[in-house]
């Protein structure tokens, strides 16, 4: 069947506004099954966890029910290896401080200059344990990561290596099973994020072989949460810092503090909205996973179908920009490469800054952002940085083709 973003439309309330949502690498609108599982949830589940009424055991199903769908989403083996938290930057800051327990002085520790700095800074803080950080340079001429420049970061003393799944500034998707076995082969472990490539393409931590695996759920039409994945193994033997009457068990143990229950209710319905896509749309992709059943498979083809849909968009929003007078478009620019790349487009005006560009289309409800979007590295290595950084367009499943063409004229309006 077809994917009928139409359909996808009707369930987004936000969608009624009329605006332009290319803001999605951002933040994504939500449908309103998980506008509604928020509120009833407050209505009738509000209440702290393992309490010995109803609306307590109501909440702790909720808990439950979130990491299955988080567990599911990524293809985890169990709920029990899903962390959830408030964002991926607060989860990853947990990790890492549980993890720097077993750094020590001339530890080697990989970051890439292509992420976004919740994927860097909480491991330069290691630096406090005597850890060397190693920088893998990019190729600024199409914004990819420098092979040449991992395979001289990674060696025997290499203990942790963070990558980003893709590149929330610039799109690019990194080549994740390759660069986790040069990992392995180096005895490190792997911590990605995920953030960004979540909402576009199926997740398989179990496929992948990564250690740690971040995402937040409102990338993908969820509330603002995040959650993260620890092989079981490595949850048990990690000792997060924690006050002490908090449970010792995992995952519990690396959640401080009471979670946003009404977020994590968001989360299983959010879920339940990208698995209705599958089950509608994704007929024709169902081949591609094999060994998969229910929800999962759903999932999986939810996300192929979406892929599939946002990279048509994506062609036509490229292609229209290329024309624009002045503009300069940053990363992988070849269309016969979209594969490595995320439907998510940066690029500068001569003209104009990137303020400038963000406040005219804003003004004409086109939401687009602009910035460094914390991606900090990247906009230093592409001499952004300093500058304004890039505008960015990203899109997202209820984006249309009326969406990219408006969005397009407005941009040879300003430039003309």
């Amino acid at each position: 069947m077809e994917y009928e973003v139409k359909e996808v439309r009707s369930h987004f309330p936000s969608m009624k506004s009329g605006a332009v949502f290319f803001d999605n690498p951002g933040g994504t609108q939500v449908p309103s099954g998980v506008i509604e599982a928020v509120g009833d949830y407050y209505i009738t589940s509000n209440a702290n966890v393992h309490g010995s009424y109803a609306t307590s055991r109501r909440t702790d199903r909720v808990v439950a029910s979130a990491r299955e769908s988080i567990a599911d989403f990524i293809n985890a083996p169990s709920a029990r290896s899903v962390i959830l938290g408030p964002n991926m930057t607060s989860l990853t800051l947990q990790l890492s401080r549980a993890l720097g327990r077993r750094i020590s002085k001339g530890d080697e520790i990989v970051v890439t200059n292509l992420d976004h700095d919740a994927n860097i800074s909480p491991w330069l803080h290691m630096e406090e344990k005597g850890a060397v950080i190693r920088w893998v340079d990019i190729n600024t001429d199409d914004a990819t990561l420098d092979t040449s420049s991992l395979e001289r970061c990674l060696g025997p003393g290499t203990k942790i290596v963070a990558v980003g799944y893709a590149s929330n500034a610039v799109g690019t998707v990194n080549d994740l099973k390759s660069i986790i076995a040069m990992a392995r082969d180096a005895g490190a472990m792997v911590f990605v994020d995920a953030v960004h490539y979540a909402p576009h393409g199926p997740v398989d931590v179990q496929d992948l072989g990564c250690d740690f695996l971040a995402c937040s759920p409102y990338k993908f039409y969820g509330p603002h949460t995040g959650a993260l994945y620890g092989k079981p193994d490595l949850l048990e033997e990690l000792k997060p810092y924690k006050v002490r009457p908090a449970s010792d068990d995992v995952p519990e143990k690396f959640e401080t503090g009471t979670l946003n229950h009404e977020g994590l209710a968001g989360i299983s319905a959010a879920v339940d909205f990208i698995a209705s896509i599958g089950e509608k749309y994704g007929s024709a992709f169902a081949g591609r996973f094999e060994g998969f059943e229910g929800r999962r498979l759903r999932l999986k083809t939810a996300m192929a179908a979406i892929n599939e849909y946002e990279r048509k968009l994506f062609v036509r929003l490229f292609n229209g920009l290329r024309d624009v007078p002045g503009i300069r478009i940053y990363g992988i620019t070849d269309p016969d490469r979209f594969e490595q790349r995320t439907p998510t487009a940066a690029f500068t005006l001569e003209t104009f800054t990137p303020k400038q560009t963000a406040a005219y289309l804003g003004d004409r409800d086109i939401y687009v952002w602009e910035g460094n979007y914390y991606a900090l590295a990247v906009m230093e290595a592409l001499g952004l940085e300093g500058k304004g950084g890039a505008v960015r367009v990203g899109l997202g499943c209820y984006n249309t083709e009326d969406e990219v063409d408006r969005f397009l004229s407005a941009m040879h309006d300003m430039v003309s």
